[in-house]
């Protein structure tokens, strides 16, 4: 009896993440929010907020997240309104927030329920996850594995949340720098109108590190590759030990 019980509170929770997901996703198209997304109507919103105006848009960052809104644009966004350095802070601290948000959400609503229909051929899985966490979410994340989806589907496993924090933050670090650093250089330029600036220094370093960020990725992904070559190929060091004494 308390099985089925259980059962059905996780088939319930279930439903309402799946009944949040979807509303979310319709929420974002609406007129209203897509016409908040815009430098100059996020802009002249956040300057009615005065001093609060980080804070604002660090929570409006950390919902976008949650909601579903690519994190592209609201990197981007974050970058126009307050520039390269300020908006590489704000905009790290509110895909953290937003990253923490979506995880506990799909902790919440659907770990339980994921954890009933794990049988024992991914079971294994899910406890190398829970073992690796931090690993695991860092490669995950400086592979540019899709930010929000990920938030809510490392809430499905058995991570932990101490694990899943640290692995993104230090993840999104890097390529958070380089893109709302280009942006704000660039947004820089525009609006002073110097376009002669474009072949400045600062404009072409930003560009490479934009560049550079593309390959990540892939640098990430041969890297591991050649990691997992060399744990096949190097043998055992009890082997190796074995292998000398016979030599001698």
């Amino acid at each position: 009896m308390m099985s089925a019980k259980i059962s059905s509170r996780a088939a319930l929770k279930a439903v309402l993440l799946l009944v949040f997901i979807s509303a979310a996703v319709l929420a974002v198209r609406t007129p209203a929010i897509q016409e908040l997304l815009t430098a100059e109507r996020l802009g002249a919103w956040l300057a009615a907020a005065g001093l609060w105006a980080p804070l604002a848009f660090i929570l409006f960052y950390a919902a976008g997240v949650c909601l579903f809104l690519p994190g592209t644009l609201l990197t981007a966004l974050g970058a126009a309104i307050f520039g390269a350095y300020w908006g590489f802070l704000y905009v790290w601290l509110g895909a953290m927030l937003g990253a923490a948000g979506g995880f506990l959400i799909g902790r919440y609503l659907g770990r339980e329920f994921a954890a009933s229909l794990i049988g024992d051929r991914l079971q294994k899985y899910d406890d190398a996850i829970e073992r690796n966490g931090f690993a695991t979410v860092l490669y995950l994340r400086l592979v540019y594995f899709p930010f929000t989806p990920m938030n809510f589907g490392m809430g499905l496993t058995k991570v932990r949340f101490r694990d899943y924090l640290w692995g993104t933050g230090l993840g999104i670090l890097a390529g958070t720098f380089i893109f709302t650093f280009f942006v704000g250089t660039v947004k820089e330029v525009w609006a002073t109108g110097q376009w002669a600036n474009l072949l400045s220094g600062k404009v072409f370093f930003s560009l490479a590190l934009f560049v550079f960020s593309l390959f990540i990725p892939k640098i990430i992904n041969k890297l591991k590759i050649w990691q997992d070559v060399k744990t096949e190929t190097t043998p055992p060091a009890s082997s190796k030990n074995h292998t000398e004494e016979s030599e001698l």
